[in-house]
């Protein structure tokens, strides 16, 4: 005759331990996205508002913050990164949207509890937001700001705060999976 416990316990899966302090209950989830996201997206509207009202006082549209290494520029780009599809605003506006539910897709229903994942997905969603916001009030262009020589007369692209969130974002991703893969051992070493 078989016994049947009333009240099992639930069987906790075998991690490391520094694998489980990444672990974040829903609550503490949401309290680190929502307000993460939403300071994103303000710091990001409110930079690219106030550098612009600032440059426009100034010659050329532009200050050296770094000698000529780094400087604050005006620039408006009716592209993507790199100026890539240029002046197809409509098609850039769908696949932001895409994005951001992809995005909130995740975080929602994904089932990640890592901190690292909470946190990139956050700067994902504000830097997508931050720059949806730009294209649709402002005639399809994204406010730039920052420009940054990588060599005497080679520029990158000029940028903005919700272009350096979706850059840290794909960097804590990587380092996420990177850190991932070392904490999850096998329980059993295979034979």
């Amino acid at each position: 005759m078989t016994q049947y416990n009333a009240n099992p316990q639930p069987v906790q899966p075998e991690h490391g331990r520094s694998f489980s302090k990444l672990q974040l209950s829903d609550v503490k989830a949401h309290l680190i996205f929502w307000p993460l996201m939403i300071v994103g997206v303000a710091f990001d509207l409110w930079s690219k508002g106030a550098v612009f009202n600032w440059l426009s006082t100034k010659p050329h549209n532009e200050v050296a913050v770094i000698g000529s290494f780094c400087k604050f520029v005006m620039r408006e780009n009716s592209g993507a990164a790199f100026s890539i599809a240029t002046g197809r605003t409509p098609l850039l506006i769908t696949v932001s949207i895409v994005a951001l539910i992809v995005v909130l897709g995740i975080f929602l229903f994904g089932g990640t509890q890592r901190k690292i994942t909470q946190i990139a997905l956050a700067l994902f969603t504000a830097g997508i937001i931050g720059n949806l916001y730009d294209r649709i009030f402002n005639d399809g262009f994204v406010r730039d700001f920052v420009d940054v020589v990588y060599w005497p007369g080679r520029h990158w692209p000029a940028f903005n705060v919700a272009d350096s969130m979706l850059c840290v974002a794909v960097g804590l991703l990587i380092v996420g999976n990177i850190t991932s893969a070392y904490s999850q051992k096998p329980a059993h070493p295979q034979k």
